[in-house]
């Protein structure tokens, strides 16, 4: 499935929305987590370092939107990949590793030292594509998040 840079008009109401309802459907999470999908998108949009960030969309050969990924600025050293999600009708083509993979590429080119990411636990399919990447866990922690409790982790890959 092609992946383009996120520049269509409706691409950023699309992630939040995605977002808000793949992961109400899935895990049972509440608005709170539509809520900080929000304000991540927001903050890209308004204000970016198209040199060293970027986001893209995959899509279907109709041209629907089917996954999505950014790579955000944390310091001068490292990047975040952030608000990876693949539709459910996406999922076992390897649009999540090619989206995983435009992000790390362009860490990369970008000049980063280390492309870092905060996942939770019940997202095995995407932990299991960051593991094979070389993404190694650096920090867990158990939380109350999104009216759920999970396990909050972040991982880091050295580029």
């Amino acid at each position: 499935m092609p992946i383009r840079n996120l520049d269509q008009p409706g691409d950023l109401g699309w992630m939040v929305q995605a977002h808000g309802e793949i992961y109400a459907a899935e895990y049972g999470w509440d608005r709170s987590f539509e809520t900080l999908v929000a304000g991540i998108v927001a903050r890209f949009a308004e204000d970016h370092d198209p040199d060293r960030e970027a986001a893209w969309v995959a899509v279907d050969d109709t041209g629907r939107r089917v996954g999505c990924v950014m790579c955000v600025r944390v310091d001068d050293r490292t990047a975040q990949l952030r608000v990876l999600l693949v539709d459910p009708s996406a999922r076992g083509t390897g649009v999540g590793g090619a989206l995983v993979d435009t992000c790390v590429r362009f860490a990369r080119t970008a000049g980063f030292a280390v492309l870092k990411l905060w996942t939770t636990d019940p997202l095995t399919a995407a932990r299991g594509l960051y593991l094979s990447r070389g993404f190694l866990l650096v920090e867990e922690k158990p939380a109350h998040e999104f009216g759920v409790d999970l396990v909050t982790q972040v991982y880091e890959l050295e580029l």
